[in-house]
C-alpha cells in the first residue's frame, strides 16, 4: 500500500484521488491528524493523509508525525508520497514549480523526533528520500530534480537574515514539516519522497514595490493553487511508478536491521509490545557483534 500525505494545499485536494474508507486510528503516541483513507488510485491500494487534518487546523508544530506514521505502519503501508508547500531559495527555482529534493538540513527544535525514546536505534540517514522512490516521482512528470529542503521550526516565516543564512548553507527550499516526518519514515522502514510545491521566492529576495500585503497573498494563493493541481497529476503518474517497486531498489526497508544497538533481552515486554508494529522482527534476534 502507497500513502500520500497532503500538506498545504494538497491537503485540502486529496479528495479528488478517490474516495474510499475512513479509519480513525489509535496509536501508542494519540490520534493522528485526522481520518485516513483507503482508496485506490489507478487500481493501486493507497492510504491518503492531511497533514495538517481537517480545516487545516494543525500548524506544523503540531503535527503528530509519529502518530501519522504509526498509523500508516500498521495499515500496511510501504511506501509514502509525501507534499508540502515550500519558498523558494534559489532564483532559478520559480513560483509553481514541483521540486524533488534529496537533502534536508533539519532545523526543527520542539518536535519529537523519534519512536524509540526508550531505546538506543540509530538508522542510516544519510540519503534522507528514498533514491527509487524519487526516481518514481521524476519519471511520472515535470518536476525538479534535487535540492537541499531546509525544515525551519515556524510557524512564522523566515527573516531576512535567516533566509540569507539558509542560502549560504546551500538551502533551495524552505519549509516546515518534512522533518521529522522523513526520519520517522525511515525509523518505520517505509520509503519515502517528497514532492515541494513552490509558492514564492522566500523573503531574501526583495517584493516588486507596487504588489501590496493583499496582492502578495492573492499571488501566493494562486500559486498554491496552480501547483496542487500540477501536484495531483504528478502523484497519480507517480503511484503508477511506484507500484512496479519491489523494495529491492533501496535501503528503506531494512532501515533497522543493524540500528537497534540496546541490548534485546533487556528491553521492557510493555516496550516491546507498544513498538511490536515497527520493529517486533528483530527483536527475537541478538545483535551481531
Amino acid at each position: 500500500m502507497i500513502g500520500i500525505i497532503g500538506g498545504s494545499g494538497l491537503g485540502e485536494a486529496l479528495d479528488a484521488l478517490g474516495a474510499g474508507q475512513a479509519h480513525q486510528i489509535d496509536t501508542p503516541f494519540g490520534a493522528t491528524s485526522g481520518p485516513i483513507v483507503t482508496t485506490e488510485v489507478g487500481g493501486a491500494p493507497v492510504a491518503l493523509l492531511a497533514r495538517h487534518g481537517e480545516g487545516h487546523l494543525l500548524n506544523p508544530s503540531r503535527v503528530p508525525y509519529r502518530a501519522n506514521i504509526f498509523a500508516l505502519k500498521t495499515l500496511g503501508v510501504t511506501q509514502i508520497l509525501a507534499s508540502g508547500a515550500v519558498g523558494s531559495l534559489r532564483e532559478e527555482i520559480a513560483p509553481r514549480a514541483l521540486v524533488v529534493p534529496d537533502q534536508v538540513i533539519d532545523r526543527a527544535f520542539r518536535r519529537a523526533g523519534t519512536f524509540y525514546e526508550e531505546l538506543a536505534v540509530h538508522v542510516e540517514f544519510a540519503s534522507p528520500f528514498c533514491p527509487a522512490l524519487r526516481r518514481a516521482f521524476l519519471s511520472a512528470g515535470a518536476a525538479r530534480d534535487g535540492g537541499t529542503y531546509v525544515c525551519m521550526e515556524g510557524p512564522q516565516f523566515s527573516t531576512r537574515a535567516e533566509s540569507e543564512l539558509h542560502r549560504a548553507w546551500g538551502g533551495d527550499l524552505i519549509g516546515m514539516t518534512a522533518m521529522p516526518e522523513a526520519k520517522l519514515a525511515r525509523e518505520a522502514e517505509i520509503c519515502y519522497a517528497l514532492v515541494g510545491l513552490v509558492t514564492d521566492h522566500d523573503c531574501w529576495r526583495p517584493r516588486k514595490a507596487d504588489l501590496d500585503a493583499v496582492r502578495l497573498l492573492e499571488e501566493i494563493l494562486a500559486n498554491v493553487r496552480a501547483a496542487t493541481d500540477n501536484a495531483l497529476a504528478l502523484i497519480r503518474g507517480t503511484v503508477r511508478a511506484a507500484t512496479a517497486l519491489t523494495g529491492g531498489e533501496c535501503t528503506c526497508r531494512s532501515a533497522l536491521a543493524l540500528a537497534i544497538w540496546s541490548d534485546r533481552e533487556k528491553i521492557p515486554p510493555d516496550v516491546r509490545q507498544r513498538l511490536a508494529p515497527l520493529l517486533g522482527k528483530y527483536l527475537d534476534q541478538r545483535r551481531s557483534a
